[in-house]
């Protein structure tokens, strides 16, 4: 069974190589459905859903409207680039770059993203990455059936999924895979310590899913996630990363319930996964038990709400907290260690063009070895705020849908790093010395 269900993968890899966008906001999604970019997304751009587009990636990426040759073709693209300058210099630098103040073009992203048939939909990104000069599957969500079933006077949604990375099905952006910030420095130093689902198993996992909807309010899914074979982790250029690979099956459960009025939805959920993890030899793509597994055990609790109005005014809030049990058996570390983790957002947007965001993220937890962090702590604590400017990617937009650019400025403060404020890895580095200032231009087409 997973040998089939990786080769349906990678036969639309193969597609992907012949033209493809992000889930953040694709525009043959645009061409598809007829609609503008802002009917789906906040900020014109995503990847932040509105109402309605929780409702098209629920329903499979399968809804039609769109009319003309180009509502056909399930192709798009995206282009990232970015300068990163941090309060001071990193020694040693990052692998080809300067210690300080580097532009880098981050990502180049090909996909095929769109319905196959009234019951089957769904994207998948190949993106490589001019930071590692490596490429890789990236983020891919198919939904192999969906339909739609009347009980009495209720409506039930129902579907499969097969993904590769722990909640990038989630229609909420409060969770991890689409969750604020939508875009992040690869050159800038972040925090060690992270829990699972954060993204430990990002592009190195298979999950199959299924999930039901009731009358556009009670999302509920459940399923298992596994690691495909080191074969087929090679060809998707993913290696075993994180913790490792997981030992049998991974159980996945997710339940969410929104409430609509008046251009206004709020939405509270809770998600859950606990994974047997093989560690990694140090080989690529090669993970042992011999000396046991490592378990690592995730609860999470998220919210969030959106006013929408006319869509001259925006305002949505997200927020969502992580406990994680780990009984790290087979690590160096041993023992039982907790983690936590904590993030929120708050977000205005005036006629989806201009955005300012402000987020928080807080980490701690138990003393533990395994972070590689010079005092064992994982404690972290940091402030974002970022400003955007989308100038193409409304109805109105020149080229639309296929003229989608965003350009935006974003600035990191952390107060705690790794488990201190001064001195964190014993070299005299502080915490506010991975201060970050990133500027970057999105573009999609």
């Amino acid at each position: 069974m997973r040998r089939i269900l990786t080769t349906m993968v990678a036969a639309l890899v193969a597609l992907a190589a012949f033209g493809a966008d992000r889930a953040g906001a694709v525009p043959s999604f645009s061409e598809q459905t007829g609609q503008p970019c802002t009917t789906c997304h906040v900020g014109g751009f995503g990847p932040q859903l509105t109402p309605f587009g929780r409702a098209f990636k629920i329903g499979g990426y399968t809804q039609s409207g769109g009319d003309g040759w180009a509502s056909k073709i399930p192709l798009s693209a995206m282009v990232q680039s970015s300068f990163t300058s941090t309060q001071q210099g990193q020694s040693p630098p990052p692998q080809h770059y300067n210690t300080n103040s580097n532009p880098s073009l981050d990502q180049i992203s090909v996909f095929v993203a769109g319905r196959v048939s009234d019951y089957t939909g769904g994207f998948v990104q190949m993106s490589w990455s001019g930071v590692t000069n490596t490429s890789r599957l990236d983020n891919t969500d198919l939904r192999p059936f969906t339909t739609s079933v009347t009980l009495g006077s209720h409506d039930l949604r129902i579907g499969t999924t097969i993904n590769n990375n722990p909640t990038v099905q989630d229609p909420y952006n409060s969770t991890f895979a689409w969750g604020f910030p939508f875009m992040s420095s690869a050159l800038a130093p972040t925090p060690a310590a992270q829990p699972m689902l954060v993204g430990a198993f990002a592009g190195n996992s298979l999950g199959y899913t299924a999930y039901a909807w009731l009358d556009r309010a009670l999302y509920v899914e459940a399923g298992a996630y596994t690691t495909p074979s080191p074969w087929a982790l090679a060809r998707f250029g993913s290696d075993l990363g994180g913790p490792g690979a997981i030992a049998g099956a991974a159980p996945y459960a997710r339940i969410a319930y929104e409430y609509q009025w008046n251009g206004q939805a709020v939405h509270a959920g809770a998600l859950f996964m606990r994974a047997d993890v093989n560690p990694p030899t140090g080989v690529p793509f090669q993970s042992s038990g011999v000396g046991g597994q490592d378990r690592y055990t995730d609860y999470a609790f998220d919210a969030g709400y959106q006013f929408l109005g006319d869509g001259t005014h925006i305002v949505t809030l997200q927020g969502i907290y992580v406990h994680e049990d780990q009984q790290l058996n087979a690590s160096g570390a041993g023992g039982s260690f907790a983690l936590n983790q904590v993030r929120a957002n708050i977000a205005y947007w005036y006629q989806n063009t201009y955005g300012v965001t402000l987020g928080w993220q807080n980490t701690w937890g138990s003393l533990n070895p395994a972070y590689g962090t010079a005092n064992g702590k994982p404690n972290s604590n940091g402030f974002t705020a970022e400003v955007d400017w989308v100038p193409f990617g409304k109805a109105e937009s020149f080229g639309s849908p296929w003229a989608n650019l965003k350009l935006g400025a974003q600035y990191i403060l952390y107060t705690q790093f790794d488990g201190g404020r001064s001195n964190y890895d014993g070299n005299g580095r502080s915490a506010g010395a991975n201060n970050t200032l990133l500027l970057f231009a999105w573009l999609a087409f």
